[in-house]
């Protein structure tokens, strides 16, 4: 069993900043990528950020130079620094995780549960 548990999402106005933390537990041999993805309403899930085991990172283009990730492998957890935040970044967010179980395992995506951010005024 995995768990990826979320939080910090919320409410800010547009130009604030939030941070999201995702940290995953459980059954863990070995993890690979860690990122974010996010869904607003009607539309689908789009990757935002992911970041390799090495540290190699990729962002969608409406989100460079406003938000960053960084992961801490001591404690199986990835972040998303979000700055300079836009309505248009209202959505859930969600972790995302491939890992190995054990050695034998096959690499295997988990998600979280999601988190809301709202950027309004």
């Amino acid at each position: 069993q995995v768990q990826l548990v979320e939080s910090g999402g919320g409410l800010v106005q547009p130009g604030g900043s939030l941070r999201l933390s995702c940290a995953a537990s459980g059954s863990i041999f070995v993890i690979y990528a860690m990122g974010w993805y996010r869904q607003a309403p009607g539309k689908q899930r789009e990757l935002v950020a992911r970041i390799t085991s090495g540290g190699t990172t990729d962002y969608d283009d409406s989100v460079k130079g406003r938000f960053t990730i960084s992961r801490d492998n001591s404690k199986n957890t990835v972040y998303l620094r979000m700055d300079s935040l836009k309505p248009e970044d209202t959505a859930v967010y969600y972790c995302n995780v491939v890992l190995r179980t054990s050695w034998g395992s096959s690499r295997t995506d988990y998600w979280g549960q999601g988190t809301q951010v709202t950027v309004s005024s």
